[in-house]
């Protein structure tokens, strides 16, 4: 897929594409949303173009999005990313703008919660990150940004998960740090 205008609507050609790639691997991994069927999420998905951009743009940059559940209410569809490793199309980047700008030397060309939000979606808090890993192992030789509290960013740091020895760990790293095999993971709520 071609890099498009924020939000803009998929050409007809790119939807059909992007539903076909979507179904594929909804059908493919039924562990990740037992109980929900695909004619659901794509009553969802005609509902909201805008969301559509926001699931191309995370298969776009590697995400390989797919439903984890529908939302407490039953009204909701979660995709969270579910590539092996944290998407390529999103690494070495720091945090977020204020880290970026913070940086004097060796900038990176981004930065994570911004690239984010111009994708019309958001980072993966801890509890999402731990309960994406609980439907696979994730992360197993790279790491993942992951949404960070308040009070931890107000003093400089920034939490990220990866998947090592059997088990999910969440580390802090400054902020303005920045890694080629750290990326970020995303969450649409439809």
């Amino acid at each position: 897929m071609t890099e498009r205008q924020t939000g803009g609507p998929l050409e007809p050609g790119e939807r059909a594409v992007l539903i076909e790639t979507l179904e594929a691997r909804f059908e493919a991994h039924p562990q990740r949303h037992p109980g929900i069927p695909w004619r659901d999420v794509l009553e969802k998905l005609d509902a909201n173009p805008a969301a559509l951009w926001s699931l191309g743009e995370m298969e776009r940059t590697g995400g390989e999005p797919d439903v984890v559940h529908f939302g407490e209410t039953g009204k909701k569809v979660l995709f969270f990313d579910c590539s092996p490793e944290s998407p390529g199309g999103r690494r070495s980047l720091c945090y977020d703008r204020d880290a970026l700008e913070a940086r004097k030397k060796n900038k990176p060309k981004g930065a994570a919660v911004e690239t984010a939000a111009g994708m019309g979606v958001e980072l993966l808090s801890e509890v999402q990150y731990r309960r994406l890993q609980g439907l696979g192992e994730f992360d197993t030789k790279t790491s993942s940004w992951l949404r960070t509290p308040a009070e931890i960013r107000a003093l400089g740091g920034a939490i990220f998960g990866d998947y090592r020895f059997g088990t999910v760990f969440v580390y802090h790293n400054g902020a303005d740090s920045y890694y080629a095999a750290r990326g970020f993971r995303c969450v649409l709520r439809i």
